[in-house]
């Protein structure tokens, strides 16, 4: 099979193309298929085009990035939605930008909680970024100050029992805890998680997480506050996700969640530097 080649061509400072231009060749690489798709353009050539153009190749190769890995990874059958994975992953490249400002480098895993869903469903997923693979997709229980089958209330108040939505660094170690190895999680986002630390917030095992007791409920248990896991598979997804990985709880719209991170123009950039579209 003949491997094509791109590059781009830009035109001297007098011959100028309009922006419209510029966004037709973008369009056309990135809709050139696979083959042309892992090869990007050269830096210097993509820092010469107009910051409008610029700017919609970096997004437009960042969506496709982003579509690619969702089908990847298989998360369209499991129930994960295109948008939340989506809000995830640009959460996890702003924070990669935070890590590269003398912060801890983020490891290539995401673990995304949907509190948009029941508990009697599956809804939380780790993937690996980098490899484009599903690690595990379980149940997880949500505070009980939260609400009982459907998440309504969500709160960073230390005695609220409630989950906090939003974006968290896991933390390097593991300790043995009440509910045996546990995880400690940082909250990223002011007003809406970071108080974790403070109220005790960790990713542990529960008995009450579980389809056994689903089935007897109709519904998990729920925890104080913590995202508690099926005991069988706690040691194995806190082994996956130790070490300054990115956690992403979602929530129901009528949450009013709002974050820095979920910035989509700054997430496009250090994505574009990561793939070698842009000068770091």
């Amino acid at each position: 099979m003949t491997t094509r080649t791109f590059s781009l061509s830009l035109p001297s400072a007098g011959r100028a193309p309009r922006l419209t231009h510029w966004l037709l060749m973008a369009a056309l690489w990135l809709s050139a298929g696979p083959a042309l798709a892992q090869q990007s353009p050269r830096p210097s050539a993509a820092g010469q085009l107009p910051a409008q153009a610029r700017k919609a190749l970096y997004s437009a190769s960042f969506e496709q990035h982003a579509a690619r890995l969702y089908a990847r990874a298989g998360l369209g059958p499991t129930g994960l939605t295109l948008p939340v994975f989506r809000e995830g992953l640009v959460g996890y490249y702003n924070l990669q930008a935070a890590a590269g400002k003398g912060r801890r480098t983020t490891r290539p895993v995401l673990t995304l909680i949907d509190f948009a869903r029941p508990s009697h469903q599956k809804r939380l997923w780790v993937i690996n970024i980098a490899e484009g693979r599903l690690l595990f997709h379980t149940l997880v229980a949500h505070g009980r100050g939260t609400g009982d089958v459907e998440p309504v209330a969500f709160s960073n108040l230390g005695g609220s029992n409630q989950s906090s939505l939003g974006f968290y660094r896991t933390a390097a170690a593991t300790y043995e805890g009440k509910h045996g190895t546990s995880l400690k999680i940082n909250g990223l986002d002011p007003g809406f998680n970071t108080n974790a630390e403070s109220r005790a917030v960790v990713v542990h095992g529960a008995e009450y997480v579980c389809e056994d007791f689903i089935k007897q409920h109709g519904h998990l248990g729920r925890s104080q506050g913590c995202p508690a896991l099926p005991v069988a598979q706690t040691k194995a997804i806190i082994q996956a996700i130790k070490g300054n990985s990115i956690m992403y709880l979602h929530g129901p719209a009528a949450a009013r969640y709002r974050s820095k991170w979920l910035n989509v123009d700054t997430a496009v950039e250090i994505f574009a530097q990561t793939q070698g579209l842009a000068v770091r």
